[in-house]
């Protein structure tokens, strides 16, 4: 049996040995249980049973684990710094801390493989078809909730950098084309401030199910953190505009 509860009560342990006063790990402790409120309601949008749902939340729990030591060791959110995910994994079940949250060994395996994927580019390879479906709400509920992240915190805390900064920034010609081809960005491919928000806008073009698509129209997410930056650059203003209006048309029609 999942007792999400007792579990939540090891994750918050766990973080006693962080400083939970530094503003990026505040930030992540937040974000992990908006992504659990995330996958919570995804899997209730979904209808799906009380035990895939306990399961969804468990795994929205922990799938940051990693990111705790990244900051602690590199104060960085950057994946050149950490695979965090990598490393969650093997927090968990390299070092056998899982048992710590879960006694059973029953849903191992779809934990792991979630957790460890749930950064990457793209999901592949997997094909167990409870897997795949935990491996897309972990992915989903992570970029709902990231999108409250870059409408509530500051853009200091997670970019380095002020709204007026960032906008005053070019979009390189290679992120600017990738939104067109409905294609998510690259972290290395990233060069400028902009470019870093636009792939936060790229997200929506790997969103898993319809429930989720719903989340972000009725919240105006596209919209809500494209106009967060003042665009001081006039050919970023003119390139975001277009960016807005093709990608809410995208989400749209898949919802």
């Amino acid at each position: 049996m999942i007792n999400y509860t007792f579990a939540r009560e090891i994750f918050e342990s766990y973080l006693n040995d962080y400083d939970r006063t530094d503003d990026k790990v505040r930030l992540k402790i937040i974000h992990t249980y908006g992504v659990v409120g995330q996958a919570a309601g995804i899997a209730r949008r979904m209808r799906l049973s009380d035990e895939d749902a306990e399961l969804a939340k468990l795994i929205a729990l922990l799938h940051d684990l990693g990111r705790f030591e990244q900051l602690r060791r590199f104060d960085s959110f950057e994946p050149d710094t950490m695979d965090h995910a990598a490393y969650g994994v093997q927090v968990l079940f390299e070092e056998h801390r899982i048992r710590k949250f879960l006694p059973e060994t029953t849903w191992d395996p779809i934990i792991r493989t979630a957790i460890a994927k749930h950064s990457d580019y793209c999901l592949s390879g997997v094909t167990e078809t409870r897997t795949l479906l935990h491996a897309r709400i972990i992915r989903d509920a992570d970029k709902l909730d990231n999108c409250r992240v870059k409408l509530a915190d500051a853009t200091e805390t997670f970019l380095g950098a002020s709204p007026e900064e960032i906008g005053a920034q070019e979009i390189t010609s290679a992120i600017y084309a990738s939104i067109f081809r409905n294609q998510c960005i690259l972290s290395a491919d990233r060069k400028t401030l902009m470019d870093y928000w636009v792939s936060y806008i790229a997200y929506f073009f790997d969103i898993n199910f319809r429930e989720s698509m719903d989340i972000i129209v009725e919240n105006d997410y596209i919209s809500r953190i494209i106009q967060r930056i003042p665009y001081s650059n006039p050919n970023t203003a003119k390139q975001m505009n277009e960016i807005e209006h093709y990608v809410k048309n995208y989400v749209e029609r898949f919802s």
